[in-house]
């Protein structure tokens, strides 16, 4: 396990090797992941400045080199009681969505580089009725570390850095397309409103799946069931950070197998910053948009798809 100092966000340098980095923290005395490739650097802990009226998330706000920054108390998010003593507490400054963000933790141990296979996409009786705040779960050792969503708590405090149907009504008036379009989003609430928000701008055949293997899967057996690209299946939109295959492994899967050439692969994702998007132009996929930006992917998909 690798120790962990400020601005130490080694981002994997290959593409598609299915393979995260996956920083280790404490909330009280449980375990929690995040992956490296979302954060910006990590601060040790000094108190905010206190915002009248404002969420009951947010601890604060603190001004690391000029730049205000938000303050998420994730000991009140995750509604975990924990100690007074602050002497170990660390900021986790993220950077996804175009947003940074500041969360208060209460220990960083280090980080491991794991595979997505091994990362457990968590069951309905953790992520009911898209209530969840797990992503994926992962046994290291003798703990159990839980992944979080961290763009389901932002959204929670902030609902405008989610999909907006707004946005598509800002598009006007639009026609119906009944061609089959396959959604990979891990993130119960970020696919039923991708399916919302899609199916309001006129893409009514949507194939909903829950990760990349599962996304992949379906469409194996559609090849092998003699399926046409442009007829039986004419997009993908896949997310990247996904249990079990991320989206950058599926990227590579498709664009490298021959039953699927002229596939077109948009990723959605709040991870589309400079070195994400060379991964992604390294593997082919056909355009990247950052989460919340769902005006742009429709649009995207009107050009694609034709």
């Amino acid at each position: 396990m690798a120790e962990v100092g400020t601005n130490d966000t080694g981002i994997l340098l290959e593409s598609g090797t299915n393979e995260l980095e996956l920083l280790e923290f404490t909330v009280g005395s449980q375990h929690y992941g995040i992956n490296v490739a979302k954060i910006n650097e990590l601060c040790p802990y000094s108190e905010p400045t206190l915002v009248p009226n404002s969420h009951e998330y947010i601890e604060g706000i603190f001004m690391p080199r000029e730049r205000i920054i938000t303050v998420i108390n994730l000991a009140v998010a995750l509604g975990i009681q924990t100690s007074s003593n602050t002497s170990k507490d660390m900021y986790i400054i993220t950077n996804f969505n175009k947003l940074h963000t500041a969360f208060h933790v209460n220990q960083v141990l280090g980080i491991h580089r794991v595979s997505w296979e091994d990362i457990a996409k968590p069951d309905t009786t953790i992520n009911s009725n898209g209530n969840g705040i797990a992503t994926g779960i992962i046994k290291i050792e003798d703990r159990i570390i839980i992944i979080l969503d961290f763009e389901k708590i932002v959204t929670e405090v902030n609902p405008e850095t989610g999909l907006k149907l707004s946005d598509i009504d800002a598009m006007g008036e639009r026609g119906r397309h009944d061609c089959p379009i396959l959604l990979a989003e891990d993130s119960p609430l970020l696919l039923e409103m991708l399916k919302k928000c899609l199916l309001k701008a006129g893409y009514t055949h949507l194939i909903p799946t829950t990760n990349g293997l599962e996304a992949w899967n379906t469409l194996d057996r559609m090849m092998k069931d003699g399926g046409v690209i442009g007829q039986d299946i004419a997009a993908v939109i896949t997310d990247i950070e996904m249990p079990q295959m991320d989206g950058h492994h599926l990227t590579k899967r498709i664009k490298t197998d021959p039953r699927m050439e002229g596939l077109p692969v948009i990723i959605f994702s709040s991870l589309v910053n400079d070195e994400m998007r060379h991964k992604g132009e390294e593997l082919g996929v056909d355009a990247q948009l950052s989460k919340p930006e769902i005006g742009r992917l429709v649009q995207q998909l009107d050009i694609l798809i034709g």
